[in-house]
């Protein structure tokens, strides 16, 4: 991605999304996004992209072992869920008084 200009996404932290494409792909449940790294253009997903982790003893964990965590996936492969419409939906930004809101298009609600 070019570094000159930050990146605008319709994706924040907190949001619900569907995986539309890759081995987690689910177009039904909505799941929760973790964090967002614009510059990169990745979403990390709740109970998405599972990767196992060895982890050395240390302090914390005595014994060491194998964890699941999540990694992160491409922007491009989520769509933002509308719950009025229970759906995967397209969205687009509206100029308002303060600023900017997300507006589903298919639906026409404002996204919080």
């Amino acid at each position: 991605m070019k570094k000159r200009f930050k990146p605008k996404f319709n994706i924040k932290k907190g949001d619900n999304v569907v995986v539309i494409a890759g081995d987690d792909k689910n177009r039904t449940q909505p799941r929760q996004v973790l964090s967002v790294d614009p510059t990169a253009g990745r979403v990390l997903i709740e109970g998405v992209n599972l990767v196992t982790k060895h982890l050395k003893p240390n302090a914390q964990n005595p014994q060491g072992g194998i964890v699941k965590e999540e990694a992160s996936i491409h922007i491009s492969n989520v769509m933002l869920w509308d719950a009025k419409s229970k759906a995967p939906a397209r969205v687009k930004r509206d100029r308002t008084e303060t600023g900017f809101v997300r507006v589903s298009k298919l639906s026409g609600e404002v996204i919080k």
